[in-house]
């Protein structure tokens, strides 16, 4: 049988390799070689403090689930597909049969297997067997390496849906991580006019710039609310994606919002927990969205890329080899005012 190299957190903070069977295709699949999986804050939370809520690393454990790779081989129910083809995987299994999948709202589906989602193993290894439906082509025009990051990129784009974005209308990012910036590309890839960019880090902020942000703002330097509001000539905006998750931002949020705006919640805080000035909100008589993953946006978020609305590899800051994973982790996690998109070539 033959094996492949894949690696695996042994306990917080340690990472190694084992030797596993690579898998094999059953009818509806395709195996893929595997070629960049990146680096998600959902790995590093669990890679730093073993589990995400009730969800609890049992060791070892297969991080990642953000994967571009090539099929190498097809199971004999596959027709869309063949070997060579290269693909991004869109990493959630759903069941097909709930209520949300059948209307539409299969990112919702209670019974989803999702990569790197305890106990269900990543995709930092070699190769993975994946349902076809699941693996969506990539045109020559799109390297392997922007398909592993197509699923971020999901997120903004499903962000940036919920919240209605539309040419025309102004919009405040709050984050510039990975998640912020593939917000702010997706907003300008929809047609919204003005993307301001709030975050604390200058790199991140340098790189919101060259993405396309219309202003940067330093929310340690300067108090952001005021800052949108002179930028907007007391306006203030259409719609706010807040990426940041944290309680200050939400409550900036609210603040820096025109009156019948749209807020989307993004970022998940540390507590779960916020105390927010909810009558400003009803006096504005504002929107909320929230964001849980994503839905039917692969095809959407690819031809983004194809047709060069959005410049995937600009959030890439660092790339490292797949021997070099226990390096990736943790300099991602103590280098964050140097790195803002890390990822691991595995071939």
């Amino acid at each position: 049988m033959q094996q492949m190299k894949v690696a695996v957190m042994n306990g917080i903070g340690k990472m190694g390799f084992e030797t596993r069977p690579v898998p094999v295709p059953g009818p509806k699949e395709a195996l893929v070689r595997l070629e960049y999986v990146g680096i998600c804050g959902s790995d590093l939370h669990y890679y730093e403090s073993g589990r995400i809520g009730e969800y609890i690393v049992k060791p070892p454990f297969i991080l990642g689930h953000e994967p571009g790779g090539t099929i190498i081989a097809v199971g004999r129910e596959v027709t869309d597909l063949k070997p060579g083809d290269r693909v991004a995987l869109e990493p959630g299994k759903t069941c097909g049969e709930c209520e949300f999948c059948k209307t539409g709202r299969y990112n919702l589906c209670p019974d989803v297997i999702f990569f790197a989602t305890p106990p269900v193993d990543g995709v930092f290894a070699e190769y993975v067997a994946h349902p076809a439906s699941l693996c969506f082509k990539l045109p020559d025009t799109v390297s392997t390496l922007e398909g592993a990051l197509i699923e971020p990129l999901a997120v903004g784009f499903h962000a940036a849906v919920q919240g209605g974005a539309q040419a025309g209308q102004t919009a405040v990012v709050m984050g510039a991580g990975c998640i912020g910036l593939v917000s702010l590309m997706a907003l300008r890839a929809m047609g919204v006019s003005k993307v301001y960019v709030v975050d604390i880090l200058e790199n991140r902020l340098k790189k919101a710039k060259e993405l396309g942000a219309t202003a940067v703002i330093r929310g340690d330097l300067s108090d952001p609310v005021e800052e949108v509001l002179k930028l907007t000539d007391q306006k203030g905006v259409d719609l706010v994606i807040e990426t940041a998750g944290t309680e200050i931002t939400t409550r900036q949020s609210i603040a820096l919002t025109k009156k019948g705006a749209t807020i989307v919640l993004v970022g998940y805080s540390a507590s779960g927990e916020m105390t927010l000035p909810i009558s400003l909100a009803l006096d504005k008589e504002l929107t909320f969205k929230t964001v849980f993953r994503y839905r039917h946006i692969y095809p959407m978020a690819i031809e983004a890329v194809a047709d060069g609305r959005v410049n995937l590899k600009g959030i890439v800051t660092n790339i490292y080899p797949f021997d070099e994973i226990q390096r990736a982790m943790d300099e991602s996690i103590h280098n964050k005012k140097e790195i803002v998109k890390a990822v691991i070539q595995i071939c």
